[in-house]
Parts: structure tokens; sequence; C-alpha cells
């Protein structure tokens, strides 16, 4: 605590002494260029404040993120007038015959201070150019929605095509019956026997009964009588629409 009061004292007294120097500097020049009494006294105050009017709008554009161009403009004239009087009073400039230019500079300056103040009083700070502008807050913005587009028709599907019956594959044939020797034997003395009776080859139906086996097995007895030279006529319901016997020949 006690070094930063040492710190804040000892820049306060640069103050003190450097604005003092200063206003008496500022006073003097222009009462040698011709602005006694009061007027004179009133200089050093214009240009004190000026000077710190622009550093002060110098802070608050460059806080706010604006251009602070022409605050410092102001701040290098009332620097330069400032500054032009300390060098001026340090014997470089004879003060019992100021020049002209330097009085019309001194009897100008009040309105030049004047206009500078008012400026930098009443000018609205702009946005610096070379910076980006900031992104509007995206809660806020609202977008303009254009016409809704006409739904497409959706186009319509072919109807689904039943899908194919798996092919069934074909029962395999039943294999022929096993016909015993003895019974083609006996079989073949019954067809005989019939053909010897009645003129005719002797049919399937007659042959089941005669011999009591069943169809499959009596189709079975057949081919193998008609293979062996007895032939067979086909069953009774067959005769009427075929006109071919299975076999002829003689015993």
């Amino acid at each position: 605590m006690r070094r930063y009061l040492a710190r804040v004292d000892a820049v306060l007294i640069q103050a003190v002494i450097a604005g003092a120097l200063s206003f008496a500097h500022l006073h003097d020049l222009a009462a040698a260029a011709g602005q006694d009494g009061w007027k004179a006294w009133a200089y050093p105050i214009s240009v004190d404040l000026l000077l710190v009017a622009a550093w002060h709008r110098i802070r608050t554009l460059q806080a706010a993120g604006a251009s602070a161009r022409s605050a410092w403009c102001w701040f290098v004239i009332a620097l330069a007038a400032s500054l032009g009087a300390n060098v001026a009073t340090a014997g470089l400039l004879d003060l019992t015959d100021v020049p002209a230019w330097l009085r019309i500079l001194v009897a100008g300056w009040p309105a030049l201070a004047f206009f500078g103040g008012t400026l930098l009083a009443h000018t609205r700070p702009e946005p610096d150019p070379d910076e980006e502008p900031a992104d509007p807050d995206p809660a806020v913005t609202v977008l303009e929605r254009g016409p809704e587009p006409e739904p497409e028709p959706t186009p319509e599907l072919p109807a689904p095509q039943p899908a194919p019956a798996p092919a069934v594959p074909a029962a395999p044939a039943a294999p022929a019956p096993a016909v015993p020797a003895a019974l083609v034997e006996h079989a073949r003395k019954v067809a005989d026997a019939h053909r010897a009776r009645t003129g005719a080859p002797i049919d399937t139906d007659t042959l089941r009964v005669r011999l009591g086996v069943p169809a499959p097995l009596a189709d079975a007895i057949a081919a193998r009588l008609g293979r062996s030279g007895h032939p067979t006529q086909p069953h009774r319901e067959e005769v009427s629409s075929s006109t071919t016997p299975l076999a002829t020949g003689g015993a």
C-alpha cells in the first residue's frame, strides 16, 4: 500500500511540475504575441483542456471499438501547441520581437480550440473500417421465409406381382413290385387255361381276380407274361378306348 501511494505521489508531483511549467510558457508566449491581461492566462487553460479532452476521447473510442483518428488529430494539434510554446520560450525565440505568423497562430487559437472541443464532445463514434462488424445476435435475427415449395407428386408404384409358386417336384414313380417266379409260373398256367377255354388272351382284371393279388402286382405279372410270349388284355375299362391289344402271338 505504501509503495502504491509513493508511486501515485511521484506521478502527481510530476504532473503538477509539468503543468505549471507548461502553463507558464504558454502564458509568456501569449503575452509576447500581444495577448495581455486575462487573455494571456486563458491560453494555457485552453491548450491543456483540449489536450486532456482529446486524450479522454481517444480512450473512450478505443474502449468502444470505434475509430479514434479524429481524436488523435486534435491530440497532436494540442500537443504541438503546448510543446511549441515550451520550446519557443527556451531562448530560441525573441519574445520582445515575435514574428507576425506566430501572432496570427496565437490569435486564431481560440477559434481552433473551440472547433476541436465541439467535435470531440458531440461527434458520434464511427466504427473502424479495418475491423469486421460483429455478428448479430442469432437469437434476435429474424429470417424471412420465402414461399414454401409445392410438394412433388408421389409416383404411383406398380402393383406387386404375386410370387410364383414353387415348382412341386414330380413324385418318383413307384418301383415295380417284385414278382416271385412261382407266382409267374402259376399265372402263366392260368392264362393258358383261359385262352384255351375262351380263345382270347386273359385280361389283367381277370388275372388279378383269379390270382387274388392287388392291382399293381397283377400289372407286373401281366407285363412278365407279355415279355415271355403269353399275351394279356388290358383292363376292362380300357378296352373300349384302345383298339390295339397289348401283345399278339401264340403261346
